[in-house]
């Protein structure tokens, strides 16, 4: 797949013990400080613009796996168990970090993080809906409403603190913990007792929505015992474990649950296995050698209905580092045996566009098409052939109705920023370019460049008046940002 701009990586960090949580986007914007009255008043409606607040936010600073495959794939599989859990009330959002720890997290509003290292870690793909099923949990429970609110009612004081430390907890807890130990002794215990009550009840609740999902409800037990059974005797725990504490009677009431489900015997997921082979190949930090040793490891043990799946981790590998003869020998009986599969349409839409293939990659994908007419993975990679092949309008007509349809993904208005600059339309790029900022709660470069497209476009055009139409809009979202943020 196309390579996009990525949002530096930095570092949520420190100011947590004053009245919010740096972010260090360019702007300098930060996250909201809410006290007792919001932990008694924190509302749906209230959640869900705090969860696209905080979503924003994430964007500027943490390294989002921005990958339409992967993308549709962890959408796929967690609106698959929404679609079989109670309680739901709110929409709910799924999102790849790229970072080796073991963790996922989930914030307000229905927005749930993976770490790609999860993928490395569970062995099926049960056992990774497993994780995301407790996750779904929390919010529909609303843990983290009812965590506030029952710290307001023991100490009103240290709110602040708190929030910043217990949203720093989910994403990142280290620091989170960190936090948490510079609040007060009993404010503290009494917040961690409150998880650890969450934690059981998202376990339980996570299982029954797992098993309705027809996923293998045992997988939660293994995955959890596993993991424990790991680390120990370490003193350095993965995230996953700082923030979702695994006690033996945890893991004993997860499995005596379980247990109340009829066994399931899954075969292997092909899509789980091609998400985990291209998170190796690709969202692991892994050098190239090394990602091809864990292939060639895996490759050793698998059964022969794994290796299609581990050969397309490798081929990946080749592919990426310009050895496209290899890579062809691996991708090409994958992509015969299924043209359907968008894992390997995209793989070989990389290939040809490497080869210049052009003519070749547009008929696959205008035939995929046909088929899934509503993929983001064939829309964007036609898309960026056509852009390659320099089919500028035609490329344009896509970008333009995609970022319509889907506005919050960076990768359309990151494409339609290129689209722009190739054909010299300074106007456009600067405009596509301010909706990137935006989706990063960056509104003074976002209003700067739409400035600056509106200077651009032609006096008196209908361009220049959506120009400014939309800097009107962007106002408007900044002032209603900043009032959300200090609320409270």
């Amino acid at each position: 797949m196309f390579q996009f701009a990525k949002a530096p990586r930095y570092l949520l960090l420190s100011a947590l013990l004053t009245t919010s949580l740096s972010a260090v986007a360019n702007n300098a914007t930060s996250l909201p400080d809410i006290g007792t009255t919001a932990a008694s008043t924190l509302t749906i409606d209230k959640e869900i613009k705090y969860g696209d607040m905080y979503m924003q936010m994430m964007r500027a600073s943490r390294p989002m796996i921005n990958d339409p495959v992967l993308s549709e794939y962890i959408q796929d599989l967690g609106h698959k168990l929404v679609a079989n859990a109670d309680g739901v009330k709110t929409p709910f959002n799924f999102f790849l970090i790229q970072n080796y720890e073991i963790n996922a997290f989930a914030l307000f509003g229905g927005n749930i993080g993976v770490h790609s290292g999860l993928f490395l870690h569970a062995k099926t793909e049960s056992e990774l809906a497993s994780v995301i099923a407790h996750e779904i949990a929390h919010v529909t429970q609303r843990h983290l409403a009812r965590t506030l609110e029952d710290q307001a009612k023991k100490n009103p004081a240290t709110m602040a603190a708190l929030i910043g430390s217990l949203l720093l907890v989910v994403a990142a807890p280290e620091a989170g913990m960190a936090a948490l130990h510079t609040t007060t002794a009993v404010s503290m215990q009494g917040m961690l007792n409150h998880t650890r009550s969450n934690e059981k009840e998202a376990d339980r609740i996570g299982i029954a929505t797992l098993a309705k999902a027809g996923f293998n409800p045992q997988a939660m037990p293994h995955f959890f015992g596993r993991l424990a059974e790991q680390y120990r005797y370490t003193t350095k725990l993965p995230a996953m474990l700082l923030s979702h504490p695994l006690p033996e009677s945890r893991i004993t009431d997860s499995r005596m649950r379980a247990n109340n489900y009829p066994k399931v015997k899954l075969p292997p997921s092909e899509r789980y296995l091609l998400a985990k082979s291209r998170i190796v190949a690709r969202n692991i930090d892994f050098s190239k050698t090394s990602a091809l040793n864990w292939f060639n490891a895996e490759l050793k043990k698998a059964t022969p209905t794994q290796r299609q799946e581990l050969n397309y981790g490798k081929g990946l590998v080749y592919l990426d580092s310009g050895q496209y003869n290899k890579a062809q020998q691996l991708l090409l009986p994958l992509i015969s045996a299924e043209p359907n599969n968008l894992f390997y349409i995209d793989a070989m839409t990389d290939l040809d566009l490497y080869k210049k293939q052009y003519d070749k990659a547009i008929a696959r994908l205008e035939k995929a098409l046909q088929y899934q007419p509503e993929s983001s993975v064939l829309q964007l990679n036609l898309a960026n052939v056509l852009l390659e092949a320099k089919h500028y309008q035609q490329s344009l007509n896509i970008l333009t109705r995609y970022s319509y349809q889907h506005p919050n993904d960076i990768n359309g208005w990151a494409l339609l920023a290129q689209n722009y600059a190739k054909q010299n339309q300074r106007a456009g790029e600067l405009a596509a370019m301010g909706e990137l900022a935006a989706l990063r709660a960056q509104w003074k470069m976002a209003i700067s460049n739409y400035t600056q497209a509106a200077q651009q476009a032609t006096l008196g055009s209908l361009d220049q008046a959506r120009y400014d139409a939309r800097l009107d809009q962007l106002r408007v979202q900044q002032a209603q940002f900043e009032a959300l943020r200090t609320s409270f």
